[in-house]
C-alpha cells in the first residue's frame, strides 16, 4: 500500500525524508560519502601542489631543456633536437660515470650491507651496553656530508693523516699511498667513507626487521634442533626478505644519486676517476655552463632511476606490495 502512495519519479528516500523530517539512511549515507571526498581533496590539495612544482615541473623543464644548446641565460632558442643525448653516448667520461657507478652499487650490495647486517645481528643478540654500541654505530649517519668529507679528507691526507701514520706504526709506511689523489685508489677509499657513513642506517633498518621476528618461531626452530646458523638461514633471512629488500633499493638509488660527499672530498678527480652522475652533470651546469647537456645528463639519471624504481618494485617487491595491499583490503 506504500509503494502505491510515491508519486511519479518520488524514490522511497524522498519519501521517508519527508515523512520522518530527516535525511534517509541512503541520501545520508551518500552525503557523506562526498564530504570525505571534498575532505580528502582539501587535505591533498597542498601536497599535490607542491609535488606539481617542486617534481614535476623540474622533471618538464629540464626535459624541455635537453633538447636545445643553452647556457642557462634567457629562455632556450637553439634546438638541436637528440644532439645532447648523441654526444652524452660518446663521451668517455659520462661511460666511465655509469662504470662507476655500478661498481659502487656492486661494492655497497656485496660488502655494506651485508656487514650492516652482521653488526645488526650482533647487536640484537643480550650484550651488556648494546644500546650504546647501536648509538655509536648509528652516530656516523647523523653527521652531514660535508663534515664527513672534511673530517676523512685529513685521515687520508698523504702527509699527516691519521691513516698513513697508522701504516707506520704497522711497518707499511713505505708504502705512504696518497689516497685520493692516486686514480686506482680514490674509488674505493671513497668506497670505505661512503661505509663508514651509510652503513649505521642500513644497520637499524636490519635491526627493526629482527626485533619484528616473533621469538615464538626461533625457539620452535631451537626445539626442533636447528643450530644458530640453521636457524638465521632458514628462519631469519626470509623472514627478514622485505626490510633487505628494500635496504637494497634504498642502497642502490643513493649510489646512483651520489654526489654531496664526493664534490666535498675530491670533486671527481684525480683525472675522473671518481667522477659520478651528478658531478658530471654539476660540472657542465654550474660550471661550464653547458645547461642543455646538463639537463640531458639529469634526465638520463631520471630515467634509469626510474626503471630500475619499476622494475624491482614490480618484479623484486612484488610479494610485498601485494601482502600490504590484501592486509589494507582487510581492513576496509
Amino acid at each position: 500500500m506504500a509503494l502505491s502512495t510515491l508519486k511519479d519519479g518520488q524514490s522511497e528516500d524522498a519519501l521517508a525524508e519527508h515523512a520522518t523530517g530527516k535525511a534517509a539512511p541512503g541520501r545520508a549515507m551518500r552525503r557523506r560519502r562526498r564530504w570525505n571526498r571534498v575532505t580528502i581533496i582539501l587535505f591533498l590539495l597542498p601536497a599535490l601542489v607542491l609535488f606539481t612544482l617542486l617534481v614535476l615541473a623540474p622533471i618538464f623543464v629540464a626535459l624541455y631543456a635537453s633538447f636545445f644548446r643553452w647556457g642557462g641565460f634567457g629562455l632556450p632558442s637553439d634546438f638541436i633536437g637528440f644532439e645532447n643525448f648523441t654526444r652524452l653516448f660518446q663521451d668517455e667520461v659520462f661511460l666511465g660515470d655509469l662504470w662507476r657507478g655500478l661498481l659502487l652499487i656492486l661494492l655497497s650490495i656485496g660488502i655494506q650491507l651485508p656487514f650492516a647486517l652482521s653488526i645488526a645481528v650482533l647487536l640484537n643478540q643480550r650484550l651488556r651496553g648494546r644500546a650504546f654500541y647501536r648509538l655509536l654505530f648509528f652516530a656516523p649517519y647523523v653527521l652531514s656530508e660535508v663534515i664527513t668529507g672534511v673530517l676523512f679528507t685529513m685521515i687520508f691526507s698523504p702527509d699527516e693523516g691519521l691513516a698513513n701514520h697508522l701504516l707506520g706504526m704497522v711497518g707499511l709506511g713505505h708504502l705512504n699511498p696518497t689516497w685520493f689523489a692516486d686514480e686506482s685508489l680514490v674509488l674505493i677509499t671513497l668506497f670505505l667513507v661512503m661505509t663508514w657513513k651509510y652503513f649505521g642506517f642500513h644497520m637499524i633498518l636490519y635491526l627493526a626487521g629482527l626485533q619484528s621476528i616473533p621469538k615464538e618461531v626461533l625457539e620452535a626452530a631451537s626445539i626442533d634442533g636447528a643450530g644458530s646458523w640453521q636457524r638465521f638461514r632458514h628462519v631469519t633471512l626470509p623472514l627478514l626478505g622485505p626490510t633487505i629488500r628494500i635496504s637494497i633499493f634504498l642502497s642502490v638509488i643513493g649510489a646512483i644519486q651520489l654526489f654531496d660527499l664526493v664534490w666535498v672530498i675530491t670533486q671527481g678527480g684525480p683525472v675522473h676517476a671518481s667522477e659520478t652522475m651528478s658531478i658530471t652533470m654539476f660540472q657542465f651546469g654550474f660550471k661550464r655552463y653547458q645547461v642543455g647537456y646538463a639537463s640531458a645528463i639529469s634526465v638520463v639519471m631520471f630515467i634509469i632511476s626510474f626503471v630500475f624504481a619499476v622494475f624491482y618494485q614490480r618484479y623484486v617487491m612484488r610479494r610485498d606490495t601485494e601482502g600490504a595491499v590484501t592486509a589494507m583490503r582487510g581492513l576496509r
